[in-house]
């Protein structure tokens, strides 16, 4: 058995289902504050829902497309079938592998980690790096569907980093954290062309940067192209919990800051309103949360210290709590609190790797737990933290093993209600759910509300390993949701929020708004109408 003074000691890390639900509404005013003021939250791709719910069929095509992330970079080819209808195809697609999706098909992918000392280079070298990376999967391509150099290549980047775009093929760099030390301000799409420049043979394609996106925005491009929507469905909503956490919805570009607004926005030719919902990168987990996380004091003294060890103290609190680059960390840091404070170990008392920063990792901490009779915590333990390295005697014990389990579960436990929380409140921001605060009365008006809402079904669709496997997070995140509708509608809610797994939605977004942007005009902030071309 674990101390009994141990539940009480995790009390700061409770969120209930009614401190969930409280959250949603106060998360649902934040979003709206920050999308109307906030200048590094709340960032628009320069792409219309028209462009990502094409009337028209979706694109047909093979593109290059690479996908920037916090660990990996992987660079391929998507190959886009056209439009499906009835469950056929229209038009032929080239078939270059013997498995075919009625979405997509992913050919020639490969990936890379971007290791640590790539992260500490200049900004030259790291795109020097990428460069050579896309030259051999573009190598590749000339074998296997005969470009030549005198070919362009249209590409879509993912990358999964906040940036400011004035159009679909541009984006200048702000800060990025996750252990990048780039300095902001950089042009991304004039950095790629270099470094592949840089890198490749003569005999190669040049490329063209055709779209850039966020990977939440990706996510949420690549959701869109692979739902069936109909009136009870709609992919309403992007999401990313690995190593980081984003999320992206579209939203009407008049709820923007007017500086935040891109100078051009991509949508269908024969589409011209003069508002557009445009697909906006929230970056969420950004500090402008932080007000109302602390109002419901889910900010506790444990994150407070693993934010000030942080490379950029403050900047993102939210992600501290539920992404997978600093939950193991976390749980390290309350272990290691209560073994010294509660159980006056001395430091030295501990295995040494306990005593280092990310010495307890996320991956260990997301499947420490007793999932069959026969598993042996202690054992676990002694195998990741053998007790022979502590300098002074040291031994595991079934209760040391079930107090870090707890540690995990109540970690996982309230990063799942803030994640529902966060969904909740960005749906209530583009009008799918209306929450009885975005109404003048609480009567009346509400009643009217959800009597005139259809009953419906709001897709999320979902990536990251965080989500997937820490612990149950996929499943309480599911759980809270239901939770805070039932508070908020009663039994039977007239909406419905489901996850649904959107994996690879980098790479693959990335290739589908590649194809989309060549069919797009533009249109200028004052809603007239050009094309790039005449740009």
């Amino acid at each position: 058995m674990a101390p009994p003074s141990f539940d009480g000691y995790l009390a700061p890390l409770c969120c209930t289902t009614e401190t969930a639900h409280q959250l949603s509404h106060e998360l649902y005013r934040t979003f709206q504050r920050l999308s109307a003021e906030s200048l590094d939250q709340f960032l628009p791709t320069p792409i219309a829902e028209s462009i990502l719910r094409p009337s028209g069929g979706q694109p047909k095509g093979r593109y290059l497309a690479i996908d920037i992330g916090g660990t990996n970079l992987r660079v391929g080819f998507v190959e886009l079938p056209g439009s499906i209808r009835n469950g056929k195809l229209d038009g032929n697609s080239s078939s270059d592998t013997e498995t075919a999706s009625p979405h997509f098909k992913r050919l020639l992918e490969k990936s890379w980690p971007i290791l640590e000392h790539l992260k500490s280079q200049t900004a030259e070298d790291l795109f020097k790096w990428i460069g050579t990376c896309i030259a051999e999967v573009v190598q590749a391509g000339c074998e296997a569907f005969n470009y030549s150099r005198d070919d362009e290549l249209p590409m879509g980047v993912t990358f999964s980093f906040p940036m400011i775009q004035q159009t679909l093929s541009e984006a200048t760099l702000m800060t990025m954290g996750k252990g990048f030390t780039m300095s902001s301000n950089m042009d991304l799409a004039t950095h790629l062309k270099d470094g592949y420049k840089a890198s490749a043979s003569a005999n190669l394609p040049r490329i063209t940067v055709s779209a850039i996106l966020n990977d939440s925005v990706a996510t949420l491009v690549s959701f869109i192209h692979q739902s069936e929507e109909h009136k009870a469905f709609k992919a309403a909503m992007g999401l990313i919990v690995g190593t980081g956490c984003n999320a992206t919805i579209p939203l009407r570009d008049d709820t923007l800051h007017p500086s935040k607004k891109p100078s051009r926005i991509g949508v269908v030719a024969t589409d011209h309103p003069s508002h557009e919902n445009i697909a906006v990168n929230t970056e969420w987990s950004i500090n402008g949360t932080a007000p109302a996380l602390n109002k419901f004091n889910l900010i506790s003294a444990w994150d407070e210290e693993l934010d000030a060890a942080g490379e950029s103290p403050g900047f993102q609190p939210l992600e501290y709590m539920t992404a997978g680059r600093y939950l193991g960390e976390l749980g390290r840091l309350i272990l290691l609190d209560y073994t010294t404070t509660h159980l006056d170990l001395a430091p030295n008392q501990l295995p040494a790797k306990l005593l280092q920063r990310f010495g307890l990792t996320t991956t260990f901490l997301s499947h420490f737990r007793p999932d069959r009779p026969d598993t042996d915590l202690v054992e676990l333990l002694e195998n990741e933290f053998p007790s022979s390295t502590a300098i002074r005697p040291f031994t595991w014990t079934d209760d040391l093993a079930q107090l870090l389990y707890r540690t995990a579960k109540a970690i996982e436990l309230r990063a799942a209600g803030i994640i529902a929380a966060a969904i909740v409140g960005l749906l209530a921001c583009a009008g799918d759910v209306t929450l009885r605060s975005a109404l003048e009365s609480k009567t009346q008006l509400y009643q009217q509300a959800q009597s005139d809402m259809d009953t419906r079904i709001l897709g999320v669709g979902y990536t990251g390993g965080c989500i997937m496997h820490f612990q149950d997070y996929l499943q309480d995140v599911e759980y809270f949701l239901a939770e805070i509708l039932e508070k908020e509608f009663g039994k039977d809610p007239p909406v419905r929020i489901v996850l649904k797994p959107c994996h690879d939605g980098g790479i693959t977004g990335a290739g589908v708004l590649a194809a989309a942007s060549m069919r797009a005009t533009s249109i200028p902030s004052n809603g007239s109408a050009f094309t790039e071309t005449q740009a």
